[in-house]
């Protein structure tokens, strides 16, 4: 037979782990309604310009071809801010759901820098890098969406430059270069044999 204050003792120590149990699942369910959630898309800086027309090449994974794409975004008239919101306007379709060629969370352009009027370096995150799906055909999708989207917008850019976080990569996930330099006029005459 159990002693009556080690019955007690046992009841009252069950007792807590249920109520500390039911105040824990009370806690979580708080901070989950509380927490905002994020949904792995850019936020733009509030943007005092009118809104322009912003011609987009995107990549359909499926058929394998840029296709271009007519948007409306408000762009700084600074040279800079203007090709990393352009560039951004291309990452916000694709980071929509259903994508026509997806991308990882979080995906964004750290900075743009313009060298000389004709260079365009193209810092993006590490997200972008980490999240993008390995394959040559994607990985060269990417690249000539990005290129062709930057081109299109800023007519005086003849060369684009990829770093990831500031820093130059071999590969964006494995298979497209990231050392060399992108020369617009050669992405555009892969543009128009896609075609």
């Amino acid at each position: 037979m159990i002693p009556r204050h080690i019955q007690i003792s046992f009841a009252l120590l069950v007792l807590g782990i249920f109520g500390m149990s039911a105040y824990m699942l009370h806690l979580r369910t708080r901070v989950v309604q509380s927490t905002y959630q994020f949904d792995g898309k850019p936020v733009a800086p509030p943007v005092t310009t009118p809104a322009e027309a912003v011609t987009l090449y995107v990549a359909y994974d499926d058929e394998g071809v840029l296709l271009r794409r007519s948007v409306t975004a408000a762009l700084p008239a600074e040279p800079t801010a203007r090709a990393r919101e352009i560039l951004r306007a291309l990452l916000a379709a694709y980071l929509d759901r259903p994508s026509p060629h997806p991308l990882g969370a979080g995906s964004d352009v750290n900075e743009v820098f313009i060298v000389n009027r004709s260079l365009a370096v193209v810092d993006l995150n590490s997200a972008f890098a980490q999240g993008h799906r390995s394959g040559v055909w994607e990985e060269a999708l990417t690249i000539d969406s990005l290129v062709a989207t930057l081109a299109a917008n800023m007519p005086q850019i003849t060369q684009v430059k990829i770093l990831v976080n500031g820093q130059e990569r071999e590969t964006l996930a494995g298979h497209a270069d990231l050392i060399s330099v992108y020369d617009v006029a050669q992405v555009n005459r892969l543009l128009q044999d896609l075609r």
